[in-house]
This record gives structure tokens, sequence and C-alpha cells, in this order.
């Protein structure tokens, strides 16, 4: 069998077009393939998508490239120009000032012209009648759809039912029991006479009724299923500011007007212009084509739908949704030819088709005998020369049975039952809030033998507070959230002051009030236990940012590590701040405030007990982090924040404590024969407490940190990635370097969790990708096969296992399924 099938073999993970192809011409006799392979992938289609799609993208060019060179050579007023747009009546009474093609131009084009002739972004503001400020008004995102339009693109109608009906009618061998039936009722009128004459042909009749209209509703309803799972792929949320506050809403809600926040691993969902932000970084390859990231800032403030935010962090004005923007035009193109057929998909086709043969061989066997038989005997009788009209009924009866051989022979149903089954498992697991968003992943993750997980908000509950803090060479435990305990630490009014200012100036939280007006802390776990730490300490965070103006921040990342900001005091002086990983901005600092708050060199005796400290909280189990500023002697800005000379302020300590039920899903993970490793951006001593708790690091196991690791030659590598069970201060690379040697090295069929940007290469990488999707950021959603939507715990990643290995569990009796998905999987405990 493995022979007969060797030219149904595809990848389970992205398959090769050679494969794609080797499958489906080798697949030479197939009933209504019309049905049979609806739910494969259209290969020509897909082609002449992505031809669209690449004469998109280079529109796109010419519109960002070769129209601004143009510009340089052309006057904007001349007839070459810009095109005059009227305003309508409508769009006047409802209040707006500019024509939604105008609009939608100006950042399509990057027609930094037309901004500026249109008053820059306050005159766009003005015309569509919103306040950067407090953004749209919810009573007007009516008005605003109805002129702008709906930030929805165009989709294929659902087919109805009766276009189910007439698929299943054009299967070719239900067209010749239907003209087997028809001769049947003609010949048997004449010879038999009404009504006794119909019946043989109108039993064939409702039989062929019965089959279509079982097939036809199995099929609508598999199409509404689908169609329910495609929706849900589709559900992104965004934050925008409406009436006044911060808040979260559905991409198909956005309208022009809006006022959009975006930060890393943002996926920017309409065309808009630039407000302000700080480092903003836009990659355009999705849309343009080009590999090369894109600044944006005032003098370059176009942004386009379908684009990721790379870096940094900023806001922007809505100008052009749905079909108006380029990527809703790209969008048709994106799902024409269907999704990739899963392994096992192909491999039953493989059977039907072998099967198929072989059926019609013994169908046209069984005819020639029942024939030949026939000829003999009226041979003998010497009636060879004699026919009448039962001859025929005869001979047609003969015919029929062999067309009902092909029938019951040919599982042209097999590879769609499984379709079927994998639906519903999708079903299941969407119903426990876990979004599948590929067909194989059903397949591949009850196959799981490798399981690499990050720490934060997988293992632990991702709801941090502020356990310790050293500051003045004290060590002070913060076991409440009572301010009058806290201000018992001996802080002088001056260091308390820098304390304030590293805390509110350099973070990324904001406050924001809810609908009933209670203040709401926006911003990452870790930034929020340190600005909570500042509010109990007393700090006002509006009155230090009204006092300081900001000049420069370079957000967080996986690379960096830190966060820095640069500001201008009241009396001009500029001053910057960073907290981050605590041996790296320690390496930064050379100097310290001392038990008094005065400012003293950093000592090498003085660095040892810092590091101690360091190593003290994070064996706790705490995430350690550092916070220091730098007075800038030279007041000239030259837009760039220091990297040295530092005065550290404080080390805190945030514990994040491990999630009810991890250990024990670890356990049975290691029962069931899943290696459980975690890779971590942490400091080691950190992560090694946290993976002891856990149960994953054992006394045999190996922690190590990614530097180490990244420069480990291919034979090092092969000799400890077996003992690695926990890697911290790991970049994202990293990662997906220790994902693709445990695929190559030791065929291990590897899962990966992740919840941002940084996780992407190695979600992209693995057999399955898992985005933990509470904390999960957009851009990893196209790269993985689930999407756990509700919680962003370990626990739950065994869950989903165990369901696909139900699955597999219903497939056990065909042993059909390719050698990488044979293993004990279907045994195990979980």
């Amino acid at each position: 069998m493995d022979n007969l099938l060797k030219d149904f073999e595809v990848e389970h993970k992205n398959p090769s077009e050679v494969a794609l192809r080797r499958w489906r011409k080798a697949v030479s006799i197939v009933k209504n393939p019309s049905r049979r392979f609806r739910m494969v992938a259209d290969l020509d289609k897909r082609s002449e998508a992505e031809g669209k799609k690449r004469s998109i993208q280079e529109k796109i060019r010419t519109a960002l490239y070769v129209r601004k060179a143009a510009r340089l050579f052309l006057d904007a007023e001349n007839a070459a120009g810009r095109p005059e747009y009227k305003i309508s009546d409508e769009i006047k009474e409802a209040g707006f000032g500019i024509d939604p093609d105008e609009l939608a131009s100006v950042v399509r084009e990057h027609d930094i012209k037309g901004l500026k002739t249109n008053g820059g972004v306050d005159g766009i503001a003005q015309k569509v009648s919103v306040s950067l400020d407090e953004g749209v008004h919810t009573s007007d995102v009516s008005t605003r759809q109805k002129i702008y339009g709906f930030n929805r693109y165009k989709e294929k109608p659902p087919r109805s039912f009766f276009m189910f009906v007439w698929e299943a009618l054009r299967d070719l061998t239900l067209i010749i029991l239907m003209i087997c039936a028809l001769v049947s009722i003609g010949v048997g009128i004449a010879t038999e006479g009404w009504p006794k004459g119909m019946y043989d042909g109108l039993g064939i009749i409702l039989s062929i009724f019965l089959i279509v209209m079982v097939t036809a509703i199995s099929d609508y309803n598999q199409s509404l299923q689908f169609r329910d799972l495609d929706r849900e792929k589709k559900r992104i949320s965004i934050q925008v500011i409406r009436d006044g506050r911060r808040q979260e809403i559905s991409i198909y809600d956005l309208v022009v007007g809006d006022v959009v926040q975006l930060s890393i691993g943002d996926i920017v969902t309409a065309d808009g212009i630039y407000i302000s932000g700080y480092s903003l970084v836009i990659d355009e390859s999705s849309l343009s084509g080009e590999s090369e990231p894109v600044n944006i800032y005032e003098s370059k403030p176009f942004l386009l739908s379908g684009t990721k935010v790379q870096d940094g962090s900023g806001k922007m004005i809505v100008t052009a949704v749905g079909m108006r923007t380029e990527w809703g035009k790209l969008m048709e193109t994106l799902n024409e030819g269907g999704e990739d057929e899963t392994p096992l998909q192909v491999k039953l086709n493989g059977v039907a088709t072998i099967i198929g043969k072989i059926g019609l061989a013994f169908a046209v066997l069984t005819f020639l005998v029942l024939t030949g038989r026939f000829l003999v005997e009226k041979a003998i009788h010497k009636e060879f020369t004699d026919w009448s009209s039962s001859d025929a009924l005869t001979l047609l009866n003969y015919f029929a049975i062999a067309v009902t051989i092909i029938v019951v022979a040919v599982p042209e149903g097999l590879p769609l039952a499984v379709t079927l089954s994998l639906a519903f498992a999708m079903k299941k697991l969407m119903d426990e809030k876990a979004l599948v968003r590929h067909l194989s992943a059903c397949e591949t993750m009850g196959s799981a033998t490798c399981i690499c997980t990050d720490k934060t908000g997988t293992l632990t509950t991702n709801h941090m507070v502020v356990d310790k803090i050293w500051i003045c060479e004290k060590t002070e435990d913060i076991k409440c959230s009572n301010s009058e305990s806290i201000l018992e630490m001996e802080i002088s009014e001056s260091v308390l002051s820098l304390l304030f200012q590293v805390i509110f100036q350099n973070t990324a939280c904001e406050i924001s009030k809810d609908e009933n007006g209670k203040n709401t802390i926006l911003g990452t776990p870790t930034e929020k236990a340190l600005f909570e730490l500042g509010l109990l300490l007393g700090g006002d965070f509006d009155s230090q940012r009204k006092e300081f103006q900001m000049l420069n921040v370079e957000p967080f990342n996986s690379v960096r590590k830190k966060m820095s900001v640069l500001v201008a005091l009241p009396g001009g002086e500029l001053r910057a701040f960073c907290k981050g990983a605590s041996e790296i901005v320690l390496k930064m600092c050379d100097k310290i405030l001392d038990d008094s708050g005065k400012v003293v060199p950093l000592s090498e005796e003085q660095i040892l007990n810092i590091s101690d400290i360091i190593y003290s909280f994070a064996s706790d189990a705490l995430r350690t982090l550092c916070l220091a500023y730098k007075d800038l002697d030279d007041p000239v800005y030259d837009g760039s924040i220091p990297d040295f000379g530092y005065t550290l302020v404080a080390v805190v300590g945030i514990k994040d404590p491990v999630r009810p039920g991890v250990k024990d899903a670890v356990q049975t993970c290691l029962a069931a024969g899943i290696t459980v490793r975690m890779v971590t951006g942490d400091n080691i001593n950190t992560a090694k407490a946290i993976a002891k708790e856990c149960g994953i690091l054992t006394v045999d196991g190996v922690a190590i940190e990614g530097p180490e690791f990244r420069i480990m030659s291919p034979q090092q590598m092969r000799e400890i990635i077996p003992k690695i069970q926990v890697m911290a201060r790991s970049l994202p690379l990293d990662k997906h370097k220790l994902v693709t040697n445990l695929k190559n090295m030791f065929k291990e069929v590897v899962a990966v969790t992740g919840d941002g940007t940084n996780d992407a290469p190695a979600l992209h990488e693995a057999d399955i990708g898992l985005a933990m999707g509470i904390a999960g950021t957009e851009v990893c959603l196209p790269v993985i096969f689930y999407h756990i939507t509700d919680s962003d715990d370990l626990t739950n990643v065994i869950f989903f296992c165990s369901q696909t290995n139900d699955f597999w569990s219903l497939l056990l009796p065909f042993p059909l399924h390719e050698d990488s998905m044979e293993p004990n999987s279907c045994k195990r405990k979980c």
C-alpha cells in the first residue's frame, strides 16, 4: 500500500506546489470531481490570485516610489496634477468637509501636497469632524459608515442549498443511473404495462433522490460550519479613542475619523495619517513586497492598511476603510484557491482512487461476464437472432449492476468524511476557545513530541506585582497594597522624586476612564506593576507628564530588552531614563544613589553586591528590573538616547505567580512522552526557579542562556539540545534555532506557544504553532495553527493535545496516516 501511495505524500505544513500537483495528477478516475475536490485547494485559481496580488503590489510600489519621483519634476497644479473633487450635499449635511475618494487618495498616493492643501493632520481632523483628543463619538459611527463606508472587504456570496443539490446531481454515476431509470421505465411500461412497469425505474429514482438530498444537506451544513470558522479567524480587535476614552473595538467597527493606538505587533487595519508617536517603524512587505521597513514621522505620515508595526508606538487618524484601501483590493485575492489539504486527506484521496480503479475493473468484468453468459444462453437456445424488449431490459439491468458496483466500491466520500471529522474537531475546540486556523493542525497536534513554551503568561498568571525593591542600598519587601506600609521605607524626597520620574516618564502605561468613570491602567503586566508601585507611593502621573516634555522614546523589544526615554526638564535640561533587564541596565551604569540619596561612583564591590541582590531576587522566582537615569551635559538634542553613563536608582523584583495546575499539566506531558522546554527572555536564575516550581527543570536537565547557545557549533548543539530544559535570556532567533534543530536533527514534532511579535519566527518554523491569545499580538496569527483565545494557560495546550488525540483514535482502524503521525500519540494518557 505504501508503494501505491508514494505519489500521495505531502508535507503537513507549507506543502510544496510540486507535491500538491503530483497527487492531483495521480488521480485519473474520479467520481464527481467537483464535489470530491471542493475542499481541496484549486492551484490554478491560487496561481491566478497570486498574479493579481503581485500586480496590485507592483501598482502600490509604483504609487510609493515612481509617483514620488515624478512630483519632483511636475507641478502639482498642472493638468496632470491632482483631480478636483466635489463635495456632495449629502456629505455637507452630515457635517463633513471632504470627499471620501479625495481623502482616500491622499494616503494611497502618499500625496504630501494634498495633505498640506487640506490643512495637515489638524485640517483633515476638522474636515471629518473629529477631535484628535476625544476621538469619534459613538453616536456618529452610523453616519460615518454611511458616508465613508464600512471597514469590510468584498467576499464571495455564500452558495445556496440548491447549488449543493445541483453539485450532487452532477455525479457521473448518478447521471448514468438516472438514464438507466428512464430507460427502465420506458421499456417496463412497454413490456409490463402501467403501473407495474414503473416500479424498477421509480425505485432507482427514489434511491437517487435520497442520495442527492443526504449529500446536499450534509455538504450545506458543512459549508455553514466552515463559514463560521472563517468568520472567527478574521476577528481582530484594536485600540481606539472614542468618546474621550480608550476602547477596544472590532476592526469591522472602525470608521473614518477614528484615532487608533498602534504598538509593536499590531496590524494597521485601515489607511491613516500619523498623529504622534515614538520611533514608529512599519513593515510594508505584505502590501508592497518591499522588505525594507519604513520609518513613520511627521514628514512621512502615511500608514497603509495591511501593514504591520515592527517597532515603536504611535497614534493615527483613519482616512479610508474597506474597499477604498489598496489592502481591500488585495484581500479579494487572498482567499482564492482554498486552503491546502491535509496529509490525511491526500492519502485518503489516494486510497479512494486506488479502490475506485479496482471497483471500475470489477464493474467492467461483472458486466462482461453477465453479458457473455446471457449471449451464450441465447446461442445455446438458438435465439441469438431473436431479440425482444425484455432482452434489452436484461442488458440494461446488467449495466445498472455494473454502475452500482462502481457507486458502492468507490469511496469518494472517504476524504470528505475525514474533512467532516476535522471540521467537527475544529468546532469542538472552538467551543473551548481554541481557534484552529488550519485543518492539518487537528492531525498534527496529537503527534507532538516536544512543547517549547514561553514563561510569562503561559506558565505564570501574567498578573504581576512588585514584591521587593532595592533602593538606597536597602532591600524592602512590599507585602501588601497598603500605601502607608510602603511609605514606612526611609527614602529621601529627592530619591522619591527620581523614582517617580523613572517610573512615570519611562512607561507605556496610560490611565483611562471606563463607562462608570473608574480609572483603569492600560499597559503590559510588567509596566502596570511598576506603575501601580508609583501610585501607591503617592506619585501623580498626570502632573509628572505635564511637567516634562517628551523628546524621544525607544520602546521595549525582545532584542534591546530595555525601554528608554529622553525628556526635557522644566529648566530646559535633558534627562534620559532607562529600565529593563537587570544585567543589561546595570552594565550601562557607572554611578549609584547611596543610602543618603547622593550620586556616587559605582565601584566594583558595589557591582558585585548589586549582582548578589539581583541573584537573590531571581532565586525567589522574581523578574528583576533595573531603573536608572542620566543627566545630559550637552543641551543640544541630536535625536539619540545614550546607552552609557547612567545612575542606578533602584532594582525591583516583580512577582508573577505560577498558574494553578501547570505542574500537573507538565507531569501529564512527561508521562505521555512529551518533553516540555521553557524558552524565556528572563534572567536565568528567575527562569530556573520557575522551571523547578513547574516541574520542568530536573536534576539531569540543562538550563542555558541564549548568548551561549547561539555561538555553539552544530556538533555541540547535537550533544546538548536533548538535555536542554530551560533557555533564558533568549532572542527570537535563539528560539527559532532551537525549534529548527529539534525538527531537523532529532525529527521531533514540535509545538511552540507564543504571545507576541518576538515569537513569530519560531511559531512559523514549528510543526504546531499556538498563539496564546489574550496577550497575543496580531502579527503571530498568519503563522500559527491554534489561537487559544480565552486563556494563556499551558493546561489548555494539554487539553487541546488530548482532544486531537481523540480525533486520531477514531481513525485507528484505518492505517492510513503517514509515518510521522503514527507514534504512540494515540496511546498517550493525556
